[in-house]
């Protein structure tokens, strides 16, 4: 399916790793020139080797702390003219409501939520200028499946998806395309990471972090890959009539009445 995006330029932040470099990928395959935007400057440069080895598209890399608004104002001087914008960047950490402490949420917030937001309202402008563009939200099924040991993360997630859904009910009359994307369980090197380790609290051996998922539909999480496809799907003219929606991939884990 070719999804009309040779020549366009997206801007992916968290681009790194992870969701945001299966992304950049997935653009980049499909002619789309990236800009990657980390905060770990050695990761972004062995993104961009990567895509440049598999694409013949422009790459630009920029490390860059989003939690600062200056760096998002930094960004739209640099590289104004923008047809795609992935909004990635951002862990938010678990726990209970009394786990989290208020300078944990304010700094989860600050690079996710808030990051999210000045990116949005910087780039909406240009966009509007334009009279077109996408942006994707990559938010997180917690906002649907409310679980109480990730508290912050669920109350982000739902603040940007609401979000997304409020902007993206009226972005359409400046000819831009607002849409959330909320991921289950991923595979990235982070939750991997985090399952060998439970592994290795649980069995005493890491390398059974598969175990872990066994319990998922599928028996697995989902693969970033499978990420990125949706979100150059979205940006695409194939996707051109939704705006204002929230898609979630996640098995159907946040349709249930239960947790595993």
């Amino acid at each position: 399916m070719d999804l009309q995006l040779s020549g366009k330029t997206a801007l992916i932040t968290g681009a790194s790793k992870g969701i945001g470099r299966a992304a950049a990928e997935r653009l980049a395959a499909e002619g789309c020139n990236v800009v990657l935007v980390s905060r770990t400057a050695t990761d972004l440069a062995a993104a961009k080797a990567a895509i440049a080895r598999q694409s013949k598209v422009q790459i630009d890399a920029v490390a860059a702390d989003l939690s600062h608004s200056s760096a998002v104002e930094r960004l739209a001087r640099d590289f104004p003219r923008i047809d795609i914008l992935v909004n990635n960047a951002g862990a938010i950490p678990g726990g209970s409501l009394l786990d989290v402490d208020e300078q944990t949420w304010r700094k989860a917030w600050d690079l996710k939520v808030f990051g999210y937001i000045n990116m949005c309202r910087t780039y909406y402008a240009l966009m509007k200028d334009r009279g077109s563009g996408v942006i994707i939200n990559v938010t997180g099924n917690a906002a649907q499946t409310h679980d109480p040991d990730y508290i912050c993360g669920v109350a982000g997630n739902a603040a940007l998806t609401a979000f997304s859904q409020s902007l993206g009910s009226v972005s359409v009359r400046d000819g831009i395309r607002v849409v959330s994307l909320n991921p289950g369980p991923v595979e990235t090197e982070r939750l991997v990471n985090l399952m060998k380790k439970k592994a290795q609290d649980r069995t005493g051996n890491p390398d059974n972090w598969r175990e872990l998922f066994k319990p998922l539909p599928f028996g697995r999480g989902c693969a970033p890959d499978e990420i990125g496809a949706m979100i150059a799907f979205l940006a695409s003219e194939r996707c051109s009539y939704n705006s204002g929606s929230v898609v979630t991939i996640d098995a159907g884990l946040s349709a249930r009445t239960f947790n595993f």
